[in-house]
């Protein structure tokens, strides 16, 4: 399952910007460094990117840029989750995740009450899972857990949580951003969630509450 990529003459295309606004925005580190992908093509070097990103990226900037500075938006953008924490309470109150979800918290953590923006980064992805149908409660649990022990190591990356599922055994994995993922016959890729994207989300959830 590699990922498609889109050239440069056909992004500027799609999206209607210049090629001055693209180079702006990576200098003010909207746009990630290792998006702009140098390829050798026929007619020489040319730049590439990860279609499904830039065009969800772009598309993010073009709605918000009216609202927000550059500089509010590269701090949206970072990868760096935020220094914030929340209580359980302030979380249930701003509807951040489901009533499930903080269900599955309050029985494996109990009476604790704040919540670091880590921690709330593995409800959140565990959530949109959870709402998506594709996976289980207790699955969930298991997916939190994985996540919450992992993240760590791989804070501050490009990472992917990817969710597979063979003959009703289900396993998920917590991977640096890689070209491709290549899974054995039989087995359905049931999530593959760019970790990245849920924290700008999150971000952005939490700075309009």
């Amino acid at each position: 399952m590699e990922q498609e990529l889109i050239s440069k003459k056909e992004l500027l295309e799609l999206t209607g910007i210049s090629y001055g606004q693209l180079y702006r925005w990576k200098r003010k580190k909207l746009i990630p460094e290792e998006w702009f992908i140098r390829k050798s093509t026929f007619t020489g070097q040319e730049t590439f990117f990860p279609k499904e990103k830039i065009l969800a990226r772009i598309e993010r900037i073009k709605e918000l840029k009216d609202e927000r500075s550059l500089d509010e938006l590269a701090a949206m953008f970072a990868p760096d989750p935020a220094a914030v924490v929340l209580t359980k309470g302030e979380i249930v109150k701003r509807h951040i995740v489901s009533d499930v979800a903080m269900r599955l918290w309050s029985d494996e953590l109990g009476d604790r009450q704040d919540v670091s923006f880590g921690q709330l980064l593995s409800l959140y992805l565990v959530d949109r899972l959870l709402r998506s149908g594709e996976i289980s409660i207790e699955e969930g649990k298991d997916i939190w857990m994985m996540f919450e022990s992992h993240y760590p190591k791989l804070q501050g990356k490009s990472c992917e949580l990817v969710v597979l599922r063979k003959m009703g055994v289900t396993v998920c994995l917590l991977m640096e951003e890689a070209a491709g993922l290549y899974v054995e016959e039989g087995a359905k890729l049931v999530a593959r969630l760019h970790v990245p994207t849920y924290i700008e989300e999150l971000k952005l959830t939490i700075s309009e509450g």
